[in-house]
């Protein structure tokens, strides 16, 4: 019975977070309770857990928000995002003959994970991990908008010249994993063929989004 009310418990707070995760917006406690169907104490039960542990917060109007303790998740899986994404990186790196990358959405920023430069190629853009760009510039932060803003539908995003002079960039979301905002793409001083690179973008974020899918082991 304690493991059956534990469980329970477990999967109303996890449904908790999804839900605050899904929201741009605060939600009241009673706008939660209502939408995950539970009573208001319960709710407030769940809310000073995760308050205490720094995965909610309530700012001044006594909205819930998701909790800064998130970050740290977050960063704890980026090395699994990077070792899962290598092998669709390299091989788009080296057929398209840019630099190719995964870029992962963080508030209003996109965030390179994980980055592989083409082996073959004189000269090619040096993209840093851990470099950070508004969403709003570069093909990687339109491709994240757009999945952000629910869009679908496989489809890339161009750029030039938004976050180095003459660089060009292709990037596609990739889809699936509700729980991730991200896209894969390549970047050149070269100019790239949309018809041509375009494809191979789609395919490598369907690669990662179902090496992400599959179950361990």
């Amino acid at each position: 019975m304690m493991a059956a009310e534990s469980a329970q418990t477990l999967e109303r707070g996890l449904r908790l977070l999804r839900l605050l995760a899904d929201a741009n917006r605060g939600r009241t406690p009673t706008e939660l309770a209502q939408e995950l169907g539970l009573s208001r104490p319960i709710v407030y039960r769940l809310l000073t857990t995760l308050q205490a542990e720094g995965f909610a917060r309530r700012d001044a109007q006594g909205r819930v928000h998701l909790g800064f303790g998130v970050l740290v998740l977050a960063q704890a899986v980026h090395p699994l995002l990077r070792a899962a994404a290598l092998p669709a990186l390299r091989a788009l790196a080296e057929q398209a003959g840019a630099t190719a990358h995964l870029t992962v959405a963080e508030g209003d920023e996109g965030l390179a994970v994980a980055v592989v430069e083409p082996s073959w190629t004189d000269l090619h853009v040096a993209y840093r991990e851990g470099s950070r760009h508004p969403l709003t510039r570069g093909a990687a932060g339109l491709a994240l908008l757009a999945l952000r803003r629910g869009r679908t539908d496989p489809a890339v995003h161009t750029s030039r010249g938004h976050l180095q002079e003459g660089a060009q960039g292709i990037a596609a979301p990739v889809p699936g994993p509700p729980w991730l905002e991200a896209s894969v793409g390549v970047v050149s001083f070269a100019d790239l063929d949309a018809d041509k690179v375009g494809p191979l973008v789609l395919e490598a974020a369907e690669r990662l989004a179902t090496a992400l899918s599959e179950p361990p082991g």
